[in-house]
């Protein structure tokens, strides 16, 4: 009976081999990526005229939470619950049946509302309606849309094969996945575009009786957040509620908060249409900070720059199925002395 005896070195050289082919591999993709077309970076997409979306004022909410139960609703959400009792809807976030969600900010003693230091705050999450939404650019089967006249970005069950990458690659974590559905199925925050038909606007805005959420033209609720953050704190000035650009006058009169000079929205990830006011740090109450550059413009100009004329793959294929041959060896093309090895 003979044995194989295994050879360090032949083993050894393997490796190298191996190493070698790899070092190929990133070689040629090197070579593709610096001999195929130029692709121009694109620039971040831009709110179009007429965007539609929000502008949430913190120092205005009361906490009530009616814009959460009327999302769920009129978008025939089931309740969340958080506690042992289950008698209450009591999400503890957005998910594939909650769409929105008033959180809370802490603060020690939380003696004062919108103080940062023993104070309390509540910050609204919803859907950002992106002027330039990762979740669009990722999804492979354009399940994910944003609507060229009102921005708003919209999503069909009928065309989602459920991979998930919109949840992944959205930077607010918005779009969850309903794991309960037999289909697989996104749910987020489409602004209530199934009303506008009968009249209606995003119920949140609708039912907001301190007008801490207002619908409008993004134009429109960008000026009057500005508006607002220019006043003296303390002043009393007319607040709108219900819908900004249209619809009967439901203003009143009110203190102005003490805001953070800042419109959260206006530039971060490039704009978005839901615009938001706060007077404790955005970062405290949940908001990540982001630049003015959207991550989808990056991504699509690296992808188009790899993958232009489908050079790379084909490169990169080529390359290993080269590397592969050369690693393959028969029995037959075994050396003498190889040979000589097995058979003492």
């Amino acid at each position: 009976m003979h044995s194989k005896i295994p050879d360090s070195r032949t083993d050894a050289d393997s490796r190298r081999q191996f190493l070698k082919g790899c070092v190929s591999v990133a070689g040629a993709a090197v070579a593709v990526a610096t001999v195929s077309p130029q692709v121009e970076a694109r620039d971040t997409y831009q709110r179009p005229p007429g965007a539609l979306g929000l502008l949430y004022d913190g120092t205005l909410c009361i906490g009530c939470k009616a814009c959460v139960a009327a999302c769920k609703r009129v978008n025939d959400n089931p309740p969340e619950f958080s506690t042992v009792d289950k008698l209450w809807d009591t999400p503890l976030d957005t998910s594939g049946y909650t769409f929105n969600i008033i959180k809370m900010y802490r603060s020690g003693t939380m003696a004062t509302k919108d103080d940062e230091v023993n104070g309390y705050a509540f910050m609204k999450t919803s859907c950002m309606h992106c002027a330039d939404p990762s979740c669009v650019s990722a999804c492979p089967v354009t399940a994910m849309t944003k609507d060229p006249e009102t921005g708003i970005v919209a999503y069909d069950a009928e065309a989602c094969v459920g991979c998930r990458y919109c949840v992944v690659a959205c930077p607010f974590g918005i779009p969850k996945y309903q794991y309960d559905s037999p289909t697989g199925k996104i749910g987020k925050c489409e602004l209530c575009r199934h009303r506008t038909k009968d009249g209606h606007y995003s119920a949140c805005a609708e039912v907001c009786p301190t007008g801490a959420t207002l619908y409008g033209r993004t134009s429109d609720l960008l000026r009057e957040a500005k508006r607002r953050l220019a006043l003296e704190p303390g002043s009393v000035t007319t607040y709108p509620r219900g819908n900004l650009s249209g619809g009967p006058d439901q203003s009143y009169e009110g203190y102005v908060g003490r805001y953070k000079q800042h419109v959260y929205g206006e530039t971060e990830y490039g704009g978005t249409q839901v615009l938001k006011l706060s007077a404790v740090d955005f970062e405290k109450v949940g908001m990540p900070y982001l630049s003015p550059k959207s991550s989808a413009s990056t991504s699509e100009t690296i992808q188009h720059t790899l993958y232009g004329g489908l050079l790379m793959p084909f490169a990169v294929l080529g390359a290993m199925t080269y590397v592969a041959k050369r690693n393959v060896h028969h029995e037959d093309d075994a050396p003498a002395d190889e040979n000589d090895k097995e058979e003492s």
